[in-house]
């Protein structure tokens, strides 16, 4: 019989840096390496970005599925990490990926492509 590898675990001085939601989540901007283009918005949790460190695959929690998702593993728009970063509050992250294809879910190359809000001139 296999049994699955044990998930990674991540290092516990990240884990102490981190200032999770009270649901255990950090959220995380994704940026397309090179030319900083926002692809979309994510979530991890300690074990999520343990395995996107272990693999270099952008690895999520879902909120709405309450699992988690490799990007990339049932569309093939996969997100490669080059960088993983923590802002200075160690309440958000940032991932700067080599995405290929759409990193929105919709579709589009960002999830915002869809609704420009307003744009101020001047």
């Amino acid at each position: 019989m296999n049994t699955p590898a044990p998930a990674p675990r991540l290092d516990p001085a990240l884990s102490e840096r981190l200032r999770p939601t009270a649901e255990g989540l950090v959220p995380v901007v994704v940026q397309q390496h090179g030319s900083g283009e926002v692809l979309m918005l994510a979530w991890v949790d300690d074990e999520a970005l343990a395995r996107t460190l272990d693999t270099g695959r952008a690895t999520y929690w879902s909120r709405s599925r309450r699992e988690y998702w490799v990007k990339g593993d049932t569309s093939g728009h996969v997100q490669h990490v080059r960088e993983v970063r923590l802002d200075c509050d160690g309440d958000t992250l940032l991932f700067v990926v080599e995405q290929t294809g759409a990193a929105c879910h919709t579709g589009d190359r960002t999830c915002f492509d869809a609704d420009l809000v307003h744009r101020f001139d001047g």
